[in-house]
Parts: structure tokens; C-alpha cells; sequence
């Protein structure tokens, strides 16, 4: 069953909203950006994570209007809200359409149940003139998914807790 946007609120899945008037959608949230980064490198994958290598990656600042212009390709984002995944939920993002409409979308991987963190996203521009993004923009939409029944784990990877300081 997907989960309405306001019940996510109310269950406290999503934190840190700057406008949740804003946003929160009939059938999920939407999460902003905060920061933009650049890949300095190449990274590799394998079946067991021994050889896995995830690139460096640069922060791209945002000038004095709180905006930055990107070229075509591919950058990684960081969203300001953090989300915390019930045991029995999943969630999966979609781009605004307004960011498609520009020639831009965001890729993600599935938020798992048990999750918690403020989570990163691909963001390719394949518009040949770029795209201005500002800070704390609307740029993806969540939507919640409860399970039919718990799951035989919960999220245990690498990015547990990432981008947060739990302290």
C-alpha cells in the first residue's frame, strides 16, 4: 500500500523539512537539495564489495544568490532532509517533473527499510545548455511503500547513518 504524503509526516519518516506546507504531496514528500558535488574519479564495483571503490567527489559551491549553474553530466547531490525508514516500509524517489522539463533528472537507489540517513542521489543535466539549481530547491519526490509483512533484515550497508551527525 503507498503511504499519503501527510501520514509519512505524521509517522516522522522524513525530518528536517524547510516547508512542509511545501513540501508535503498528496502521495509523498519532497526532499531539497543541499549541496552539489563533482566526481574526481572513477569508481569500481564487484559482487562482494571487496574491490569496491567509491570516486572522490568535490563540492561545488553555491555563489552569492545561493544558486550554481551546471554544465551537461553527471554530479551527486545531498539532500537536507533525513529519512528514517520504518521496519516494514520502503521507500522510492522520482524527479519533479519541472526538473525534467529543464533536461535534467535524478537517479536513486531504493530507500530499504531500516534506512536512516540524509541521503545522496545522481543528478544528470543532459540539457546542452545546463541548469541553475538553488539551494534548498524542490527536487524529488519520495513515495512510501509499506511492506505486507516485516522484512527477514533491515538495512545494514555502508551508508547507515550518512551525512548525519547523530551526537
Amino acid at each position: 500500500m503507498i503511504i499519503t504524503g501527510m501520514k509519512a509526516y505524521k509517522m516522522g519518516i522524513v525530518e528536517n523539512l524547510i516547508s512542509p506546507e511545501l513540501q508535503i504531496q498528496p502521495a509523498g514528500i519532497e526532499l531539497t537539495l543541499n549541496s552539489v558535488w563533482r566526481f574526481m574519479g572513477s569508481g569500481t564495483i564487484d559482487f562482494t564489495n571487496k574491490h569496491r571503490i567509491i570516486p572522490d567527489a568535490e563540492q561545488i559551491p553555491f555563489d552569492d544568490e545561493g544558486k550554481v549553474h551546471l554544465e551537461r553530466g553527471a554530479y551527486k547531490i545531498v539532500y537536507n532532509e533525513i529519512v528514517k525508514m520504518p521496519k516494514n516500509m520502503i521507500a522510492i524517489g522520482l524527479p519533479r517533473s519541472s526538473l525534467l522539463r529543464c533536461g535534467a533528472t535524478i537517479h536513486t537507489a531504493l530507500w530499504d527499510p531500516g534506512y536512516i540517513g540524509r541521503s545522496e542521489s545522481l543528478l544528470y543535466v543532459y540539457n546542452e545548455h545546463g541548469i541553475t539549481l538553488y539551494r534548498n530547491a524542490r527536487i524529488i519526490q519520495l513515495i512510501f511503500i509499506e511492506l505486507e509483512g516485516e522484512p527477514h533484515k533491515t538495512y545494514e550497508g555502508r551508508y547507515q547513518k550518512e551525512n548525519i551527525d547523530l551526537s
